[in-house]
């Protein structure tokens, strides 16, 4: 591993530390975003809630061993490192995991988005994997982008990297809009 390699993983790592000490700090735990709370919010303001703990996290998130780092309007991204329960029976990290990290960082960028109540759910994913993800590989993340928010759609894309930049998979999604009650 080179030096910059290094210092990125390690970036990533104190990162995701630094995050998770601020959750726990402010309550974070799995379970659901209440609705009543969340209603007068915009969607990012929800997103920064989950990251400051005050809203809780997906329960997905400590089966599959993934957490959210980074929020901004019309991008999440999310941190996860594939562990031997992520393996399916050939031994390779399992298709599910990646799409998993992905639908999550496609989904929550579109979230960014909206507008205090609505809310959105994913309509169609589309994860094309394009490297094999090791035990011993490190931290990857899923970046997820917004291209089009509009009031009945959206679409948005995604990758799996590497502290090298390495692309292990990429994702498109489109998400059904909709006024939430």
């Amino acid at each position: 591993m080179t030096a910059a390699v290094q210092t990125v993983t390690e970036q990533w790592e104190e990162q995701l530390r630094t995050v998770r000490a601020r959750v726990l700090q402010g309550g974070g735990r799995p379970g659901v975003v209440p609705a009543q709370e969340a209603r007068g919010m915009t969607g990012l303001a929800i997103m920064q809630a989950l990251l400051e703990g005050r809203f809780p996290y997906a329960p997905i998130a400590e089966t599959l061993d993934f957490f959210l780092v980074e929020v901004d309007k019309g991008a999440a991204t999310f941190q996860g490192t594939p562990l031997p329960t992520h393996l399916n029976p050939m031994g390779t990290v399992h298709g599910g995991w990646y799409a998993t990290l992905l639908d999550s960082a496609v989904g929550c960028a579109v979230q960014t988005m909206l507008e205090p109540g609505f809310g959105y759910t994913t309509a169609e994913l589309s994860v094309n994997l394009v490297r094999g993800a090791r035990l011993d590989g490190g931290p990857l993340r899923a970046i997820g982008t917004v291209l089009h928010c509009g009031r009945q759609l959206a679409t948005a894309e995604g990758k799996i990297v590497d502290a090298q930049g390495r692309l292990y998979a990429h994702a498109t999604t489109t998400c059904l809009v909709f006024e939430a009650r």
